[in-house]
């Protein structure tokens, strides 16, 4: 086991009284009794699989679950979260209950509002109950009780924190756009220079909804499911602004990148100017890479950006749900979180709260060294909250209609 997962591996076996389980499924308030069960168990993990980053540090969580649980971790790389909803409602409706394919899922969103909906995840709350989920900073962050305001409730459990940022090579942009006007007008004066990810790709979306929240001046009216009305009239200027800019685009709109990936790699080549990521460290960790030049800074807009957590979540069906169990509960320890923090490993803004950690922790956390071309929590200004999470879906589809494929 590396010495950096180590120093704190304890705090991922702290026990709890026993409570009454439900005779299907584990319970975490008996933690010992999900650690036992989970020995020998495989648990598929469906994550996202765009970025190598990422899939090294999932593959390492699998060493150390392994090595200390006994749990065997297999990543089962994805593209939309979407469609492995749709498999595990497939699932339900063949009426398969038990032994299904996935035991564990990267979620968030209108994804988990999905699920949450069609009763495709575990009945009872789990989450808030495992050992390590008394250091995460649920107090001082909305985002990890709320998932684009539809309530946690204990059903799925946040290992990271992101927050839309913006990157560019100083080399050939002296200074980037302050507002969205002035994303408008350097899109007109840069022709081919910027592009965006196709919805329903993540960061599609959200870039959708960071738009729309620049042209909205009532911003209340995204923390309520909306009725087709509402929609139109709401999202009117979105449409407007990417008709706009749309001739100007990369490709001149005729495709879009595929996800933050080939947005980083179109930056590389010198195809954009602007590239976008929901992880404020990956400019910085892509230097570290050697994927991107040293001279990538990043920037935000000056109304702020959107910002939210992600969650990992077990289906009501899953075959391993203990294991699931301690793989969550793994990923919330101090050293998987610093970990993940790292920006020569990933990083990915952790969950915890420090005043929470033991100086062991804080100590993992302290020795992190910020990059170049990462923000500061100033810098990153003001955080919007994500909109209801039927926003998400209207805007995809109506997004599909407009500026699809065949459109």
């Amino acid at each position: 086991m590396s010495k950096f997962f180590r120093n704190l591996a304890a705090l991922a076996i702290l026990t709890f009284p026993v409570s009454i389980a439900n005779a299907a499924d584990p319970t975490p308030q008996d933690w010992v009794s999900v650690l036992e069960e989970a020995k020998g168990q495989e648990v598929f993990w469906h994550a996202w699989g765009g970025a190598e980053s990422i899939n090294a540090y999932i593959a390492g969580v699998g060493d150390e679950v392994l090595a200390e649980y006994g749990v065997k971790l297999t990543q089962v790389k994805i593209t939309e979260t979407g469609n492995v909803v749709t498999r595990i409602l497939a699932e339900q409706e063949a009426g398969r209950n038990q032994n299904g394919a996935v035991d564990l899922v990267w979620v968030n969103g209108e994804n988990f509002a999905s699920m949450k909906r069609q009763g495709l995840l575990l009945v009872e709350p789990w989450s808030t109950s495992l050992p390590n989920y008394a250091l995460t900073d649920f107090e001082n962050k909305p985002v990890l009780t709320s998932d684009f305001t539809t309530p946690v409730e204990g059903l799925e459990s946040p290992w990271g924190t992101a927050q839309l940022t913006f990157y560019y090579d100083s080399e050939n942009l002296d200074t980037p756009p302050a507002s969205l006007a002035d994303l408008e007008n350097w899109i007109h004066e840069n022709p081919s220079r910027f592009t965006y990810a196709a919805p329903p790709n993540f960061i599609g979306t959200t870039f959708l909804k960071q738009v729309l929240y620049g042209l909205v001046e009532d911003r209340s009216v995204f923390q309520n499911a909306p009725s087709e009305a509402v929609f139109a009239e709401v999202s009117a200027p979105l449409w407007a602004w990417l008709d706009r800019v749309h001739p100007d685009l990369w490709r001149s709109g005729r495709i879009f990148a595929a996800d933050t990936t080939q947005l980083k790699t179109l930056l590389s080549d010198s195809e954009i100017d602007i590239a976008m990521t929901f992880n404020p460290g990956e400019a910085s960790s892509a230097i570290n890479e050697g994927l991107l030049p040293e001279t990538v800074r990043s920037f935000v807009l000056d109304y702020g950006s959107i910002g939210n957590a992600h969650f990992v979540a077990i289906p009501f069906n899953a075959n391993a749900k203990a294991g699931a169990m301690v793989v969550a509960n793994f990923l919330l320890s101090p050293a998987a979180q610093a970990r993940k923090n790292d920006e020569a490993v990933w990083g990915d803004p952790t969950v915890l709260a420090y005043d929470k950690l033991p100086p062991s922790g804080q100590a993992l956390f302290d020795a992190l060294q910020q990059g170049v071309a990462t923000l500061s929590a100033a810098q990153l200004g003001a955080t919007l909250n994500e909109p209801d999470a039927l926003w998400s879906e209207m805007l995809d589809a109506e997004w599909a209609k407009r500026y699809g494929a065949g459109n």
